[in-house]
């Protein structure tokens, strides 16, 4: 299976996995990822499958400055509702990476390593998603915006050629190029631009006794 090149570029995620060290699975929990499982899992490289795994990674290195992100320990909640736009696509890559799952997930063992229900549905969050913490329940908000990306306009029209039937081998292979270089000009030249990519620590208000209260979005970081 030959796969763009620049797919070697793009910064892997390392996570600890108590569940997969438990049934020996891998040496001490340790699994590798890269966009390219992503890509291999959904069937195809798009700003979506992108964005999905870019978000995760920004957001377990906020959460995990110190140590290995533990897999199966984080929440994820979704703004958007599963079956509009990408949010399907978005979830499952998000499900690889962090073992997070809706209902029917993993159930775990002995109580032990559950991950079903540890991805939720949260309409009034101000950005598309929520990482949090099952230990600490530090958590952190994040985002994309990529409608500063080049070459959205003669997509469009390379896109509606292909719908029509209308598209040449020439136009396809032009598209092919000009929708992986948009994805490649996102995940390496725009994957530290705080204005398409949003990441925004959660603060956990205390009430009077000490005990946390309602979070907020603090401000993006520089």
């Amino acid at each position: 299976m030959k796969l763009p090149s620049y797919f070697d570029e793009v910064p892997r995620l390392t996570m600890q996995d108590p569940l997969a060290r438990v049934l020996g699975c891998a040496e001490d929990g340790i699994l590798d990822y890269g966009f390219a499982d992503a890509v291999r899992l959904t069937g195809h490289s798009c700003v979506a499958v992108a964005s999905a795994y870019w978000l995760t990674w920004l957001a377990l290195e906020q959460l995990y400055p110190d140590g290995l992100p533990q897999r199966g320990g984080i929440k994820v909640e979704f703004r958007d509702d599963a079956r509009s736009g990408g949010t399907g696509v978005v979830a499952t890559v998000v499900q690889m990476l962090t073992g997070a799952a809706g209902g029917s997930g993993f159930k775990g063992l002995g109580g032990r390593f559950s991950r079903a229900g540890l991805i939720r549905s949260k309409p009034d969050l101000v950005l598309a998603l929520r990482f949090t913490r099952l230990d600490t329940q530090a958590a952190v908000d994040v985002g994309v915006d990529t409608t500063s990306l080049p070459g959205q306009a003669e997509l469009d029209v390379l896109v509606a050629l292909l719908a029509s039937g209308k598209a040449t081998p020439q136009d396809e292979k032009d598209l092919g190029e000009l929708w992986q270089a948009r994805v490649r000009s996102l995940l390496l030249e725009r994957g530290r631009d705080r204005t398409v990519f949003m990441v925004r620590p959660v603060h956990r208000l205390r009430g009077a006794a000490g005990f946390p209260h309602m979070p907020e979005a603090a401000e993006a970081f520089a």
